[in-house]
């Protein structure tokens, strides 16, 4: 398949004047994406950064980020894509591991200090609208050369691994994986031109690139982007708009579905919901099916794996809903156990993978690739399943999200969903709480539903009981907060919950 950039300048000739992204009132055609990527890209090679240098770039989720990586890829240049939730540390942290030479970025983003960062600063003043100066300076360079540009089998991207426990790695993307996996999408969902694609995660994570910034455009179709998640206004959009397929990781369509708004639209446009990035809570994505009539899918993987199975229209609902679905032929799956043997076989283990879905692993990170593959190559993924007889795959859970307490190992993404299923819970996030007995405790964070009262351990224990949930599951302590702390891709970031816990035990003395 061809590099993104030549998909679109062949739309930009055959369908100039047809959407290629829509974010609030921001329009952007397939003829001005090519051509303010051209412009841009023209500054980009001015700068001087020689063809595979890295350039930052931190941009807001609009029709501009999205600008920017195209014209990266014109002049050769390798992006490192930061999140806009980033903070300073972060922000920090990723330019200086990744070696970029150049940022682009806002003028002023929160309270980020770009200062000092790079040899070359690009600030943006319009998210790349037209009029921005930065456009108007390209227009008046000469064109550049097509053998600046990228090919498909050379990385053009760095991201990073959301930062949920410390300072983030930088994973390294070439397309060819985004192509190889547009295709299985595609398959999945059965995704056609004429769909209008919305998506609501951040640019430069996996789910994100391949939700906005390939699969898209490799159909020529349209897609709605937000700059800031808000789910009453997402609910609105997609009834406007007859949005067809959405995109978004389990904690959005949650919020989604306690919005009251979703009783007050028509969202019959909906076909496909593809969620993940989280364990998927069962109830609710049945929940969102019913309300809906679309199909809740998912891809299961990592941002650095890639797809290691996935759920398709053609699954029974039992598949969709209650597993990861079939595991990709092409990706040859593997079970290990924590010596790295492998115990395939047995049909439990933490699954490693090779195949055309992989990234390139850790960028300049020999430490961090040591613990990514096993000896023998496979790439890990960090987390624990299951294999059934009919290449079935169930998540069990992360092995960081796992609470052994007294040596028994308890699922946190289980403990979420039992404890979300009570009335007044929003968002739910199990975590261990250090314990000088049992070694560890369960410990659960929830966001409650607006208007639902004061919400206490003995209530969600209560309701856990009535509704014969495992005793094991039950919480031994309830945190209740305005709001679950989000990493840079949109996650709950547990990372965070883990410190906090730790810190109120030492605060009371415990």
């Amino acid at each position: 398949m061809q590099p993104l950039a030549r998909v679109v300048a062949q739309l930009a000739t055959e369908r100039p004047d047809d959407l290629a992204f829509l974010e609030g009132s921001r329009r952007l055609s397939w003829r001005h994406y090519h051509e303010r990527s051209e412009q841009l890209a023209r500054v980009l090679v001015e700068t001087g950064l020689q063809r595979g240098e890295r350039i930052a770039v931190l941009l807001p989720d609009g029709p501009g980020v999205h600008v920017a990586y195209l014209a990266c890829e014109k002049a050769g240049l390798v992006v490192m894509g930061i999140g806009p939730r980033a903070g300073n540390e972060e922000l920090h942290h990723l330019v200086t591991k990744s070696g970029a030479r150049g940022l682009l970025a806002p003028r002023r983003h929160r309270d980020l200090v770009f200062e000092g960062l790079t040899e070359v600063h690009l600030p943006v003043e319009e998210a790349l609208d037209a009029g921005d100066p930065l456009l108007a300076r390209g227009a008046t360079l000469p064109p550049v050369a097509p053998e600046r540009a990228l090919a498909t089998d050379e990385v053009f991207l760095l991201n990073s691994t959301s930062g949920t426990t410390g300072l983030p790695k930088c994973v390294a993307h070439d397309q060819a994986r985004w192509n190889h996996f547009h295709r299985l999408a595609v398959e999945a969902g059965e995704l056609r031109p004429g769909d209008v694609f919305m998506s609501v995660l951040p640019a430069p994570f996996g789910f994100g690139l391949w939700t906005s910034h390939f699969t898209p455009t490799l159909l020529g179709a349209s897609t709605l982007l937000m700059e800031r998640f808000e789910a009453s206004e997402m609910i609105r959009a997609i009834e406007r708009h007859r949005v067809t397929v959405l995109s978004a990781v389990s904690t959005q369509f949650i919020l989604m579905l306690n919005s009251p708004e979703i009783q007050e639209h028509d969202l019959g446009s909906l076909r496909v919901l593809f969620t993940g990035g989280e364990a998927v809570p069962t109830q609710r994505a049945v929940e969102f099916e019913e309300k809906t009539g679309a199909r809740v899918l998912q891809f299961y993987g990592s941002n650095e794996t890639g797809a290691l199975s996935r759920t398709t229209i053609g699954d029974s609902r039992k598949v969709r809903l209650e597993s990861a679905g079939h595991v990709i032929e092409e990706m040859q799956v593997r079970l290990f156990d924590e010596t790295g043997s492998d115990v395939t076989a047995q049909g439990h283990g933490q699954p490693g993978c090779k195949g055309p879905l992989l990234s390139r692993g850790y960028y300049d990170d020999p430490e961090a690739n040591a613990k990514l593959y096993t000896q023998d190559g496979w790439m890990l993924t960090g987390y624990i399943a299951h294999i059934d007889g009919q290449g079935v795959l169930t998540v069990v859970g992360r092995t960081a999200d796992f609470i052994i307490r007294g040596g028994k190992n308890i699922s946190g993404p289980a403990v979420e969903e039992a404890v979300a299923s009570h009335p007044g819970v929003a968002l739910a996030a199990a975590v261990a709480m250090p314990d000088p007995v049992f070694g560890e405790r369960v410990c659960v964070y929830v966001e409650p539903l607006a208007g639902s009262g004061d919400l206490t351990l003995e209530d969600v224990t209560r309701h856990l009981r009535a509704q014969g949930v495992s005793r094991e599951w039950h919480p031994e302590r309830l945190v209740v907060v305005d709001a679950l702390p989000r990493a840079s891709g949109g996650k709950i970031a547990k990372g965070q919950l883990r410190a906090d816990i730790r810190r109120r035990l030492a605060e009371a003395g415990e």
